[in-house]
């Protein structure tokens, strides 16, 4: 595609996420276009394009990829496939934010290979991931995540101390936290993939945050990082996942590109 031709995006949900950025294309993101959302529901979605000034049509999933060169795909888990499918099928590239619902359909990753097709999953709210991929190109001999959430962000009621739901794999991680732990299927993905990534998961009422810490030992180096994410409206996504989202979108089109 020409640096002067606009990449035409569709964005598949229109929740606490897909609004965020739908405003940050209101404001204008230079080199992209939106053109087209899908909303569970079509008329509050509509309502609120004409709230941002945006006259784009609100459509079923299936018939995102004929109005657009990318999807974002910001809708709950269960829709992935439905979503990214038309685009991957069409050598199309998909931002997939449902991280733990691609860890369960890797047919998909199949599906992009076989057509010259991307998906890419942005940093989101985990800290680090550049580092895990640079390590993962030699050895890596352990890779540990624990996380510690408020307690209504697990849907858990109320606790005096904190309380460990989960300790397993990353693709256990996944299948029983689907809306939780997309962090755990990215950080598997970067390095040492879905059954070798350790993770833990704590509901703790000493928080207000969601609190991401990541252990990894290599032969390159040994490093851990920590980052507490300010949640969105929705308390089990942080502000930082439509952020990550902006900034993959701009270094696709910047004549200076920082990171892997």
């Amino acid at each position: 595609m020409k640096q002067d031709q606009k990449i035409r995006v569709a964005i598949g949900g229109l929740g606490t996420i897909g609004l965020t950025l739908a405003r940050a294309f209101a404001r204008g993101i230079e080199g992209f276009e939106l053109v087209a959302v899908s909303a569970q529901d079509h008329a509050a979605a509509a309502q609120r394009l004409s709230d941002l000034a945006l006259s784009i049509p609100v459509l079923p999933p299936a018939e995102l990829e004929a109005h657009a060169d990318l999807l974002i795909e910001a809708a709950p888990a269960a829709l992935l496939t439905s979503f990214a499918r038309p685009f991957l099928a069409k050598g199309k590239s998909v931002v997939v934010l449902s991280v733990a619902a691609l860890a369960a359909h890797p047919e998909l990753i199949d599906l992009a290979r076989a057509h010259g097709a991307q998906i890419l999953v942005p940093s989101g709210a985990l800290l680090g991931l550049d580092g895990v991929v640079a390590a993962a190109q030699g050895e890596i001999h352990s890779v540990r995540l624990v996380t510690r959430k408020p307690p209504l962000g697990l849907s858990v009621g109320a606790i005096d101390a904190p309380l460990r739901l989960f300790a397993g794999t990353a693709r256990e991680a996944a299948q029983k936290f689907p809306a939780n732990l997309n962090v755990a299927a990215s950080l598997a993905f970067a390095g040492l993939g879905l059954d070798r990534t350790q993770v833990e998961i704590w509901a703790d009422p000493g928080v207000t945050r969601n609190v991401h810490r990541v252990e990894v030992e290599s032969e390159s180096a040994t490093f851990s990082m920590t980052i507490e994410n300010v949640p969105s409206e929705n308390p089990k996504t942080s502000k930082m996942t439509a952020l990550s989202v902006l900034a993959l979108l701009r270094n696709m089109r910047a004549p200076l590109r920082i990171g892997s």
